[in-house]
């Protein structure tokens, strides 16, 4: 399961995870197996079988936790300053356009930070600052209205599948007068 940045958890609730890695740590040290360690504190085997062999190579150091791997690479001021060129719009950073898309800001990020950041790590980043996917809200300048009404009458009643008609039926499709 992916955690949002953090791991999802409160400073409490990191500090409680550590306390069951040392307590599997006093665990190792007493001689105790990892099916029993597991079961007494509620956690996978697995996870017991990876805290045993960071013990054995690193000691008691090697079991604390290194942190949430998915630490945010830009900062607050960094964050700040990315919405702040974003609502400047494309135009002044070169794009021909009005429109924002994951990789155009994926490259905004790397050509004002130096950071580089994936499509999907892009829109992640966005999303977890309250940005959101948008639709456009007027219509395109190219649009032509009269050509899109001359569709829907002329071309739009050629390609429309015709319905059955409704009346009693047999769910048997091989009887020759269920149709």
């Amino acid at each position: 399961m992916r955690y949002a940045q953090g791991g999802g958890l409160t400073e409490a609730g990191r500090a409680a995870r550590e306390r069951i890695r040392l307590q599997a740590v006093e665990r190792f040290e007493g001689g105790q197996k990892n099916r029993e360690i597991a079961a007494a504190l509620r956690v996978s085997e697995r996870s017991v079988e990876r805290w045993r062999r960071q013990w054995r190579e690193r000691g008691g150091a090697g079991v604390l936790s290194k942190g949430s791997p998915g630490r945010p690479r830009l900062s607050d001021t960094q964050i700040a300053r990315l919405e702040r060129e974003l609502e400047r719009g494309p135009l002044v950073h070169g794009w021909t356009d009005q429109r924002w898309t994951l990789a155009r800001i994926k490259t905004l990020i790397g050509r004002l930070f130096h950071v580089s950041y994936t499509v999907e790590g892009t829109w992640l980043l966005l999303r977890r600052h309250g940005w959101s996917w948008q639709q456009p809200a007027r219509r395109a300048i190219e649009r032509d209205d009269t050509s899109v009404e001359v569709w829907k009458k002329e071309t739009w009643p050629r390609v429309r599948a015709s319905r059955r008609s409704a009346g009693p039926g047999s769910s048997l499709r091989t009887r020759p007068g269920s149709r």
